[in-house]
Order: C-alpha cells, then structure tokens, then sequence
C-alpha cells in the first residue's frame, strides 16, 4: 500500500494537516484547484486553543509577530462618538493558558506562514490542480487529477478533503451536508483602505434608531487595510463604489474615502454538518465537513482543530496501528455540531440587535473542548486539553511542559515517580523541588503542574500528540 496522504484544498485545515503529516516524515501532496493563492482576510480571528496548535507546529513566533490584538471598537451613532467595546476583554496569560486572548491576522498572512513552515520540510502546494474522482479499494484510494488540462492517477493510502463548503470530495462520495442557507440575510464582507480612519481602532457606524444595523471597519494587521462587513440589501453586486455608499450613509462624514478593495464576497447564513467524517479511506475536515457563520469566530479554528486531529492518527495507521481512526469522526463531529450550535446563538443574537450581540466570552476560546466520556466528570479527565505549567530542567533552567509536548509524539508524565515509556514516547517524572529520582525528569514550579493535573504521588498521565490527555493511572 502506498504510504502517501493527499490533501485536496491548501486553506488553513488542509495547510495544518500536511504539515503535521510532513514533520512525521508521512509522504503528503496538498492541491487546490485555484490558481493562485487566496488574497483575503476572511478568518481574520485566531483562537487561544489554535494558538496552541501553532506552538506545538513551530509558527506561533510569526503569527505573534504578523498579528495584533483585537481592537477597540469605536461606536458612532449618527456621526457622534458614543462608547467604546470590546469583544473580549484581554486578560494575563497563567501557568496553564499561556495564550489567553484571541489574535487577528488576515487568512492569507496565515496560510502564508504555513506553507512557508511546510516548505521547510520540502512539501508545496500544487496549485492549479484539482481532484476530477477517486476510487477506494481495500487497500487505499486511487485519485484523478487535473492540471492544465493534462491528467494524472495518485494512488494514496488516505485522502482527506480540505476543499471548502463545496468539497468535491464530499459530493464525490455522496455525504449528505445537513443544514440550511438563509437566503434572507446577506452580508457583504471585504478588505479596503480608509486612511481618514486611525488604524489602530475598529469603527461601528450606524443610525440611533437603528444602532445594530450599520457598518464595521476592523483593522487589519501589516499595513493600512480594513475587514469591512455591512448588511447587503436588494440586487446590488459587490464593489468599491457600493462599499462608500454604505459608509458615506452611516458614519455621516465626507472624508472617509475607501480604496484599494483587494477581496469582496456575499456572505449567507450557512450552517451545516456532513452525516460523516469518514468513507474508509476517505476523510472530512474543515468547511468540507462543517460550515459556520462567522459569528463567534470558529469555522476556521474549528477546521485547523479537525487536522490537528486526524494528523497523528493517520500517521499512527500508516505505522502500522489504525486503531485511533474512528476516534476522528466521534470526536470531531461532536465538537463541530457543538461549534455551529454556538455560533447560530451568537448570530441570532446579532440578528436580533441584543446589545451583548459582539460580546464573547471564554465558550469561542475552544480551550474547553474535550473528547471525554460524559460520564467522566473529574476536573481533568481522559479527553481534557492537557495544561501548560512552568518547569525547570534537571540543570535548573526554566522550561514549559508544552515544551515537552512538542513535537510528533505522546508524552508520559509521571508525577513524583521514575518511569518508562514505550519507545518513541518520552517520559518523564515531574517532581517537587529537592526530590531525588532516576532517569529523565523536571522540576515542578511552584506546584503549578501537580495542581493542573490534580496529581497525587504515582499520578501518570500521557499525553496524547494533539495535546489531549490520552489515560491516566
């Protein structure tokens, strides 16, 4: 069987899987069937929990770097300044949740840092290639490409479909996409210049009677642009001169002048879950699998989670133990029907004009996600996000244990205690400060790890290559 994963769609889900797939030396090729790379902003939001998956894959540092913190929004209400708000208050980071507020920076500057990561590893996007059908048998699937007209057969051990709402993958195998398109509500998104505006503050302008039906400016990182969204109403097609409409009816100035749209789009409410995740060889992830309002910022979060995922365990399978693969669709199908349900509320919220319709509370960070029993109710139980605390090292310097996850294994703590692991699993005991043992070992800070993982002397805890505890002894 051949060991190659092919990757159709190079958006931030498929981006996320064939470089987690790469650094485990897994054979991968990730198409898209555009021409050139996506030029928007889109999912501008970052999540904490996705800020942790890009620690783990080693591209936090230049998602820090290109980004910036949600802004203060700047409330105008026929013309005049009235409040300021946030969608989240910022809060201190802690030794568990090292990443605590949410990051903007535009989707394409974050694929851009991804393929940049995955080129490092020797894999790039092919693009100008697009699946035309795929074939299963007992031992993998035989795919079809296209590209300038000229057609190729990949036969591969696993495909996954990455490629959008429309998924070819996904209509190619015949899963049902439940859901519903609210043809009644329009929303016209797109990136623009407004250097009347101070770039560094996001803008609601809007009438008094009608405070929850105007426009948004939010600032965008790198440069001068903003991510507009209005209410689109009647035949209008998106453009330029239409965006100035808007903002010379709603924020009652004459020297906001808009320029250089480089992405526009309509945007309906489209809230839909495939029936599967999985046909045998064939998987689902990000918006082929789900799709959400953009309220709530989730949809891509939630696809990046999906290929954080599905990454080890189909490395785990092509290595010879495919027991973890039906854990994907358990338990990612889960978290996705409960991601939409979230963000339904918060756009009908917004529908609604609630005045808490923009604030956002802890529930969009997907720090509380967990792939747990329902019937587990411990604080931290199998299926919990494993927590951060600070360590220091056998030669007293300062360390994380996210510096012992990283990478593409599981990791065994055991608190107090020597241990072993099986191979290619690295293990070590966590100890108090003065405590002797043998073999590799940290020393716990201030407690911070014992209190995290509720340990006991003996506790054992392996974590699972996702970040997710995998058992506990």
């Amino acid at each position: 069987m051949s060991g190659l994963v092919l990757v159709v769609g190079a958006g931030p889900t498929g981006l996320t899987l064939a470089l987690d797939l790469a650094r485990r030396n897994i054979p991968v090729r990730i198409i898209d069937k555009a021409a050139t790379f996506f030029a928007g902003s889109r999912g501008d939001g970052i999540q904490p929990r996705t800020l942790e998956v890009f620690d783990d894959l080693d591209v936090l540092d230049a998602v820090l770097a290109a980004g910036m913190p949600t802004p203060v929004m700047r409330v105008h209400l026929d013309g005049q300044f009235v409040a300021e708000r946030r969608m989240s208050e910022p809060v201190e980071p802690t030794p568990a949740v090292p990443y605590p507020n949410p990051w903007v920076l535009g989707q394409s500057e974050t694929e851009a840092i991804l393929r940049d990561r995955l080129a490092e590893f020797g894999v790039h996007v092919e693009l100008g290639t697009a699946l035309v059908g795929c074939t299963q048998d007992d031992d993998g699937v035989t795919a079809t490409l296209e590209c300038d007209g000229t057609r190729e057969n990949v036969r591969a051990a696993y495909l996954v479909g990455a490629d959008g709402g429309k998924s070819t993958v996904r209509k190619t195998l015949g899963i049902p996409f439940e859901g519903s398109t609210d043809e009644s509500i329009r929303m016209l998104l797109g990136d623009v210049r407004a250097d009347a505006l101070d770039h560094e503050f996001g803008y609601w302008f809007a009438a008094a009677d009608q405070p929850m039906e105007g426009i948004a400016l939010s600032p965008l990182p790198g440069g001068r642009r903003f991510q507009f969204a209005a209410p689109l109403t009647g035949d209008a097609q998106p453009s330029l001169e239409l965006l100035q409409e808007y903002v010379d009816r709603c924020c009652c100035r004459n020297d906001v002048t808009l320029t250089d749209l480089t992405w526009v789009t309509v945007w309906r409410p489209n809230v839909r879950l495939a029936r599967r995740f999985r046909d045998t060889h064939v998987f689902l992830a990000g918006d082929a699998a789900h799709v959400h309002p953009p309220t709530g910022g989730q949809g891509m979060n939630t696809g990046i989670q999906d290929a954080y995922n599905l990454g080890w365990k189909l490395a785990a399978a092509l290595e010879g133990d495919d027991t973890f693969l039906d854990s994907y669709e358990t338990e990612r199908r889960t978290v996705a029907a409960r991601v939409l349900g979230l963000s339904s509320e918060l756009l009908d919220k917004l529908v609604d004009g609630d005045e808490d319709a923009m604030e956002r509370g802890p529930e969009t960070q997907q720090l509380d996600i967990s792939y747990r029993d329902p019937a587990v109710r411990a604080a931290l139980a199998v299926g919990d996000r494993a927590p951060d605390a600070p360590l220091k090292d056998a030669a007293g310097r300062p360390m994380r244990l996210f510096d012992l996850f990283r990478g593409p294994h599981a990791t065994l703590l055991s608190f107090d205690a020597p241990v072993e692991a099986d191979p290619g699993v690295p293990a070590y005991a966590v100890v108090r400060p003065g405590t002797a043992v043998a073999g590799p070992h940290v020393v716990d800070v201030d407690g911070h790890a014992f209190r995290a993982y509720a340990a006991t002397d003996g506790s054992r805890v392996l974590v699972r290559p996702d970040g997710y505890v995998g058992a506990i002894s």
